[in-house]
Order: C-alpha cells, then structure tokens, then sequence
C-alpha cells in the first residue's frame, strides 16, 4: 500500500494473492502480531510420519538451544508446561493476561475438552532487557512505540550496532557477486541517491524473505551461474508457499473488551495439530485465538474487510 521507491515493487496483476511487502528497519516483525509458536518435532519428520513433502536434516532437539537463544534475544511473554511440547526453558516475562475475552474462550475450550495454553507472546509483560513492559494499548500490528514488541530493530539490531555493524539505509541490493571461485563475494546495491555501489564481504547472509530472496538470486547471473545463483536446479522462484490463515468472528452478549491488550495473543490451541486422516488431509492447524479490534478498525472492515454500513 505504501510503494515508495525503496518498498520491492511486486507485479501482482496475475494472482489472486497480493503479498504484503515493504522495507524497513526491522522488516516484518514491525507489523506481526508477535504471536510465537515453535514449531513441533512432527514438523521435522512429515515424510517419516505423513509420506509428504521430505524430513529436515535436522530434528527439533538440534534447534533447541537456538530457539532459547533468540526466546533470550527476543524476550518472550508465556508460562511453562504446555503439554503440547517437549519442556521448555522458562519464558523470560509472566504470559500476557487473558482478561475477559480469553478468560471466556477458555471456558469454551474446557467445555469441549481441547488443549489450550496461553501463548507465548514476544511481547514483554515486565520491563526486561533495557526495553519497557506492555502498556496494553492494542494494535501491535502498527508497530509498538515503546518498543515492547519484539520487533527486531529493538533487539538484534542495538546488539549488532554496539558490536561494531553498520546499517546502511534505503539501500537496495541488485545483485550478488561472486568470485573467481564460484562463491559469493559481496553485493552490488543502489543508495539512497542511487548510485551504484559495491560491497565486499567474507560472507553473504541473504534473508529477503520469500519473495526478494529469489529474485536477487535471479538477478545474480553470471558467466558461472547463467540462470541465477544456486539456481541449477531451474526451482529458485517456484514453489512459493504463503502463511495461510482463516478468520472466524464471534459476537457475544456481554463486553469482552477485546480491544484491551495485544491483539494477537491471547490462546493458542494445537488439538488439530496433528494428522488425522479422517479429516481428509495429512497434517493439522492451529487455533490462534486473538483479540477484537478498536471500535474504528472494526467500523472499516478489520482484517477481513467488513465494513460496516454507514446509517443512523
């Protein structure tokens, strides 16, 4: 929506999706709702367990460590113990409050007999890490002011200036480059009055989600890589896989004050999590309960686009 010159131009024209892609310090994690869920050791071996897709060459044990490792970095709201989940480390700030509104979907939930936990959040509830606690003012998905959230311009990014990086802004890379060697070398980006500079480096970590890190590997041709670096295969740029989700509302007699709070963390519930072949597909999903919206955001549509119809 916003498009401004340094924003990845995407031509959408063609599909029925339109991704949401803009640039900034901080990326993506700007906008999450800081909702943060591990994935589970079934994930790893869906080949094994499914006969789909393939099994990682790593289990959920070899990441653990590095899951604590960025909990610590990131700082997570949550409690120990959810049974859906080898133990974990304690979480490094109280779970945020389930108030009125997760208070009464829990209920539900207990009713029916499903799993529910109150979900880790990386969304801090106790001043930790130099960074303020949660005041609680909602949309989160705006960005947080008081830096809170967990976005990573407040966490990694301090960390990484204080050790000595450089952050180089409205900067746009073209390409990668590459050695006589065959690997890659450093990178060729435009400036903030663009020109073309080149950058050197040990090495190249390319992390432009998924749709700008195949198109800078496309864009890096050359005499040893005709098609594109790492791209041999003919597959970078096909196979994009999105993050799906469906949306149900409810409407309750009482007030829940689902505005209160941030908006995306209040339950999770994995009692789908895993394959049941009676339900037709291999694999499971996650109910993520949230929070409602501010009176205006819902007025004009919220996250689904409901507008409410103007009248007396």
């Amino acid at each position: 929506m916003r498009r401004l010159p340094q924003d990845y131009p995407v031509n959408d024209a063609a599909s029925a999706i339109a991704p949401l892609m803009y640039n900034a310090v901080g990326g993506s994690t700007i906008h999450w709702s800081a909702h943060f869920p591990r994935l589970r050791p079934s994930d790893f071996r869906v080949r094994s367990l499914d006969g789909v897709a393939d099994d990682w060459p790593v289990d959920y044990a070899d990441l653990e460590p590095f899951f604590d490792l960025n909990d610590r970095m990131m700082g997570v709201a949550g409690i120990a113990g959810d049974p859906a989940y080898p133990p974990k480390s304690p979480r490094q700030t109280p779970p945020i409050a389930l108030d009125t509104l997760g208070v009464t979907i829990a209920r539900g939930f207990d009713r029916l007999g499903w799993h529910w936990w109150p979900s880790d959040s990386a969304i801090i509830t106790r001043d930790y890490d130099g960074r303020r606690a949660c005041n609680n003012c909602g949309p989160c998905d705006l960005g947080c002011p008081i830096g809170a959230k967990a976005s990573t311009d407040v966490t990694y990014w301090p960390k990484a200036l204080a050790l000595g990086a450089r952050l180089v802004t409205q900067a746009r890379v073209r390409e990668i480059t590459v050695g006589p060697d065959g690997r890659a070398d450093g990178v060729l980006y435009h400036d903030r009055d663009g020109r073309v500079v080149e950058q050197k480096a040990r090495a190249v970590v390319l992390a432009a989600n998924g749709i700008g890190t195949p198109r800078l590997l496309l864009n890096s041709r050359s005499a040893q890589f005709p098609d594109g670096l790492a791209n041999r295969s003919g597959l970078v740029g096909r196979n994009l896989m999105f993050h799906p989700y469906a949306i149900v509302r409810g409407v309750f007699d009482e007030p829940l004050g689902g505005h209160r709070g941030p908006i995306g963390c209040s339950i999770i519930s994995q009692e789908f999590y895993e394959t049941d072949l009676s339900r037709g597909f291999v694999r499971g999903y996650s109910f993520q309960v949230a929070r409602g919206l501010s009176p205006i955001s819902t007025a004009i549509g919220g996250l689904v686009g409901d507008r409410v119809p103007c009248g007396l």
